[in-house]
């Protein structure tokens, strides 16, 4: 599904496309699983699917200083163990958990209202 915006986010990372093989940003197509945020990417991010997830795992995303996290987990919904929720909570960060292309989309919303978002995204779904 290719996504458009009518707003002006030059510089910063939006989502173009998503599909089930990979998700375009700046017409660069990824593959794996990555986090991404309005200033950085990061690539091949884990190789296991939410129900897998620690907090460790979400460092990355800590590091990035979200007010919001969007966990895409593939074509279906996962909901990642209770402590990881729970971690984000303590941490006063908003945590959401939907499909990658539901998580896809509300990313470019949020970024376009210019809020400090961050969406790990899970390409595949295998633990």
């Amino acid at each position: 599904m290719k996504i458009e915006l009518d707003i002006n986010l030059a510089g910063k990372n939006r989502i173009d496309a998503y599909t089930n093989e990979f998700i375009s940003i700046a017409n660069i197509k990824y593959r794996s699983n990555l986090i991404v945020s309005a200033d950085a990417i990061i690539e091949n991010w884990i190789t296991h699917d939410s129900s897998c997830l620690t907090k460790q795992d979400l460092d990355p995303v800590i590091s990035l200083c979200p007010e919001i996290v969007l966990l895409g987990t593939g074509s279906h919904l996962h909901f990642p163990p209770d402590e990881v929720m729970a971690d984000f909570n303590l941490r006063q960060i908003g945590f959401e958990v939907m499909d990658t292309g539901a998580a896809c989309r509300s990313y470019n919303f949020l970024l376009g209202e210019g809020r400090q978002v961050v969406a790990a995204l899970l390409m595949f779904e295998a633990c």
